[in-house]
């Protein structure tokens, strides 16, 4: 890992040039955690730096280092803290937080009276919303505007979702309402305080996810499961 200084700042049109390199690394990721995050192109990502509404970090020299960008639902009613990437390099190294931290400040400045949300199946992220101020809920607590709903269908547990008729998933949804919230200080004593519960929440719906992926291929396939083995093995290491 380079030792130079890191730089977290919102993101300009001078950035562009970064916009490539950033989908290819959401894509890999995407493929390693075996879930899906809504794929965007290039030229959207642009679009997000020139807007400024997106936020970047990077070595002095230049060298990318991770991206997050704000999308808005309902008219503005919402605002989603998406695509959060990380280089591998820099993973575990506090670069996602401090990002977080940007983009949730961003989007307040931005947006004041807007709803935050996001929706991760990872504990860390969950933590990481925690210490903002976000606190888990129920997905009818979210935007219902179709256009995002629609982003889900690139991930790899849409049939999921949309056979719980969208009131729950693999994700976790999370929120923070700057009308009616906890103090940061509460939510992130709320998730110290039930991290092991939450643990275990994740734990059953990734063994709801099995259940559901063996009950669809044996329907598909006369009772065999070699294609549900080979995902299980490609998700989750079995």
């Amino acid at each position: 890992m380079n030792n130079e200084e890191i730089i977290i700042r919102v993101a300009h049109s001078g950035d562009i040039h970064y916009a490539e390199t950033i989908t290819t690394e959401m894509e890999e990721s995407a493929k390693a955690r075996g879930t899906g995050i809504a794929k965007r192109s290039p030229q959207y990502i642009a679009e997000k730096m020139h807007e400024g509404k997106a936020v970047i970090a990077h070595l002095n020299n230049g060298t990318w280092i991770g991206f997050c960008y704000i999308e808005t639902w309902s008219h503005g009613a919402f605002v989603a803290n998406s695509g959060l990437i990380v280089s591998p390099a820099y993973r575990k190294s506090g670069v996602a937080k401090n990002i977080k931290k940007k983009i949730f400040e961003l989007s307040r400045q931005l947006f004041p009276e807007a709803k935050i949300f996001g929706l991760t199946t990872g504990l860390a992220v969950m933590k990481i919303n925690s210490d903002l101020g976000y606190e888990p809920v129920t997905y009818s607590e979210l935007t219902q505007d179709e256009e995002f709903w629609a982003g889900c269908k690139s991930c790899v547990n849409y049939d999921i979702l949309m056979s719980k008729e969208r009131k729950n998933c693999m994700c976790t949804a999370m929120l923070y309402d700057p009308a009616d919230h906890y103090e940061p200080e509460e939510t992130k004593q709320f998730f110290e305080e039930n991290k092991s519960g939450l643990e275990r929440l994740l734990r059953f719906k990734e063994w709801k996810f099995i259940k559901a992926l063996r009950r669809k291929d044996k329907e598909e396939n006369g009772g065999g499961e070699n294609k549900t083995k080979k995902l299980l093995h490609h998700f989750f290491h079995f």
